[in-house]
């Protein structure tokens, strides 16, 4: 009895032990770590919301992102305080640099164009990317835009050579057949409302379809739904279905694989994974963002009808009544070094730049930082994150001026560089820095298509039941749909 006594007290002493040192590593982890840190941001003169113990600040974020959602917006560009209400609101209460916690892990965000540049050009290899969530490493896999080192170095050489002038030159065709099988199916809703939003998520995943796949297109396009669906189970943490649909994608890319495999240069062959991971990437980067630039620059055409008749005049002088081609698209490009490529006309690209200055399609950018750096004057800590808001930077009347909120494309007419005063960092919708958008060209090359043929055919007006409310989701899109009117100019293009 006595042996059994000791054993129990030992049992006892061992449990309290151990629920000592689990209580003591809460504490540390969830306590006394966000504290210091907090501290000492606090003494280098940094301030923020204050740590919250566990959540952070994310049941205040989420409070405020609810309360915007419900208020009325009026039709103004405008959109910093309901996209991200929770940085607006700490920029004018803290300043443009403050201390955010996204639960335990500090966040500081920067607004200043020189620190920006220099997380994102990343010289020094102190800030990686930030690991994805179980649901959103489903949604885009291990590809170009997530992976890290000698992995994403090889990506983003298959990459380049994918998305070099020769290869846009052929992607072109894709494009305007796209196109083209969307106006056919407007022919029948002429002076009627037309959900765009959706119009173009068709659209862009069509056109992403037959560049990717080719004369596979249609079973590209079964991919892509199966990605769709996946988005949808992200969004309800349905993680078996998740799984299903996972399965099914990996096996149609095997398909499809199967049949081309003769023709594959060995030594840039990808596996599998590889490629199901880029067609995620590719579906994600290349639809989700273009779909959202084309509904934002429509709109924007439908509300600004001076600006609207204007393109088209460019437009029509450029291709007549013909479908655009690659060449012609060359004329409607500006001088900047963005897009490489001189100009006749700078109408389009103008619109397009100020459509995703006022609407970029990704409000923002945030960096791991991998171990203790200097940034500008700030000693950061390891783990914390860096928090780089393109929405902040494109809606800072410091860097745009006064009427930073207008639509005005003017001020791109000298081309980017003049336009942001040659600072880089002041309008990124690609990101900046070795990670930029590697699919950039492409995608304003599709846009210009794509609105180039709409503007020959049809002129368009916001319905009198457009409800303007841009919500941000993946990327931007109107919180409920975005209806517009099209009327034909009889053009037979």
């Amino acid at each position: 009895m006595e042996t059994m006594g000791n054993l129990l007290i030992l049992f006892t002493a061992s449990l309290c032990l151990y629920l000592f040192v689990a209580l003591l590593n809460v504490f540390y982890k969830y306590w006394w770590i966000p504290q210091r840190v907090q501290f000492i941001m606090n003494s280098q003169g940094i301030r923020g919301p204050p740590y919250e113990f566990i959540h952070g600040n994310n049941k205040e974020i989420a409070q405020m992102f609810m309360e915007a959602s419900t208020k009325p917006m009026a039709l103004t560009h405008d959109i910093f305080p309901r996209v991200v209400p929770h940085v607006y609101s700490w920029i004018n209460k803290y300043g443009k640099t403050y201390l955010s916690w996204n639960g335990i892990r500090a966040r500081l965000l920067i607004t200043d164009p020189e620190l920006v540049k220099e997380v994102l050009k990343n010289s020094e290899k102190a800030f990686r990317k930030t690991k994805a969530s179980y649901f959103f490493d489903k949604l885009i896999g291990d590809g170009l835009a997530s992976t890290e080192r000698e992995k994403w170095a090889r990506l983003r050489k298959l990459a380049n050579y994918a998305f070099h002038g020769e290869s846009l030159k052929t992607m072109t065709p894709a494009v305007v057949a796209s196109v083209e099988t969307m106006l056919e199916k407007w022919k029948s809703k002429e002076g009627k409302e037309i959900e765009v939003f959706q119009e173009f998520r068709l659209l862009t995943s069509e056109v992403i379809s037959r560049t990717a796949f080719g004369s596979s297109y249609l079973e590209g396009e079964k991919i892509f739904d199966m990605l769709r669906s996946c988005h949808k189970f992200w969004k309800s943490a349905d993680e078996i279905e998740s799984e299903r649909i996972a399965k099914m994608i990996h096996d149609s890319v095997m398909s499809i694989v199967e049949k081309r495999e003769k023709r594959a240069d060995e030594k840039n062959r990808l596996s599998i994974q590889d490629l199901v991971d880029e067609c995620k990437t590719f579906y994600f980067a290349g639809q989700e963002t273009v779909n959202s630039l084309l509904a934002w620059a429509t709109l924007l055409l439908a509300i600004h009808t001076d600006w609207q008749d204007r393109a088209r005049a460019e437009v029509i002088e450029v291709f007549g009544n013909q479908n655009p081609n690659f060449e012609g698209m060359a004329k409607l490009k500006t001088v900047s070094k963005l897009y490489k490529f001189k100009s006749l006309k700078l109408t389009i690209t103008m619109i397009i730049n100020e459509t995703l200055r006022l609407y970029p399609p990704i409000s923002g950018v945030i960096r791991e930082v991998g171990r203790e750096v200097q940034l500008g004057k700030l000693v950061l800590h390891t783990h914390s994150e860096v928090d780089m808001r393109i929405i902040a930077l494109h809606h800072d009347p410091d860097l745009w001026g006064d009427d930073v909120n207008l639509f005005k494309p003017e001020r791109f007419a000298e081309g980017i560089a003049k336009a942001t005063k040659y600072n880089a960092a002041a309008f990124m919708p690609f990101g900046l820095g070795p990670r930029s958008c590697i699919g950039m060209s492409f995608a304003i090359t599709e846009a210009k298509t794509a609105l180039s043929m709409i503007l020959q055919r049809y002129t368009v007006t916001v319905s009198p039941t457009y409800v303007h409310a841009p919500a941000p989701r993946l990327t931007l899109k109107p919180q409920h749909e975005m209806q517009l009117l099209f009327h034909s100019l009889h053009y037979d293009a």
